[in-house]
C-alpha cells in the first residue's frame, strides 16, 4: 500500500489500531459467560443484525451502479448510509453477543463445513476489510476520487462479500437459536 502523504499513513494506521481494538472487544466476547437473565428484545438483534447487513448489500450494490452512471452525489449519500447501517450492525453485534450467547451449528447436519466456510471467511474477511473500509470512506470524503477509486476496486467486493455473508451466516444458524 502506498501512501501519497505522511498523514495518511498516520489516519490509517488510526485505522488500523481503531479495527484492532474492535477485533479484541469481539474476540473478548466469546469469552463471556451466558447471561442467566436475558432481555425480552435479545431475540430480535441477530434479525435486526442481519436485516443491516442485508441493507448495507442493497444500498453498496446500487452505489456501484450510480457511480459507474456517473451518479456521484447519490453514490456517496448510498455509501454514507451503508456506512452507518454497518456501524449500527456492529454496536449491536457486541451489544447481542455482551450477554454470552453463542449457538452452535449442528455436528452432525451436512452443510456444517459450508457454513464453517462462510463464517470463517466473513469473521476474516470482517476483521481485516476494515481498516480498509475506513480509508477508502475517507478518501471519498475528502476527494480524493483517484484514490479512492484505486482502493474501492478491492475493498468493495470484500465489503460486499462481509455484509452478504452475514446474512447467510444469520440464515444458517438462526434454526438453532435457543434464546
Amino acid at each position: 500500500m502506498e501512501f501519497e502523504k505522511s498523514s495518511d499513513k498516520g489516519i490509517f494506521i488510526l485505522f488500523l489500531i481503531f479495527s484492532l481494538v474492535i477485533f479484541l472487544v469481539v474476540a473478548c466476547l466469546s469469552q463471556l459467560s451466558p447471561s442467566t437473565d436475558l432481555p425480552s428484545y435479545i431475540h430480535w438483534l441477530p434479525r435486526i443484525n442481519a436485516l443491516l447487513n442485508g441493507s448495507a448489500s442493497v444500498l453498496l450494490i446500487i452505489s456501484f451502479i450510480s457511480i459507474k452512471r456517473k451518479k456521484i452525489k447519490l453514490h456517496k449519500r448510498l455509501n454514507m448510509t451503508a456506512f452507518v447501517l454497518s456501524a449500527v450492525f456492529l454496536v449491536f453485534y457486541v451489544w447481542f453477543h455482551s450477554f454470552g450467547i453463542e449457538t452452535k451449528y449442528p455436528i452432525d447436519n451436512p452443510l456444517r463445513p459450508v457454513y464453517l466456510f462462510i463464517l470463517i471467511t466473513h469473521i476474516i474477511l470482517a476483521a481485516t476489510i476494515l481498516p480498509f473500509v475506513l480509508f477508502t470512506f475517507y478518501l471519498g470524503l475528502g476527494m480524493q476520487v483517484a484514490r479512492h477509486r484505486k482502493f474501492a476496486r478491492w475493498t468493495f467486493p470484500f465489503w460486499l462479500y462481509v455484509t452478504i455473508s452475514g446474512v447467510v451466516v444469520y440464515l444458517m444458524i438462526s434454526p438453532y437459536y435457543r434464546f
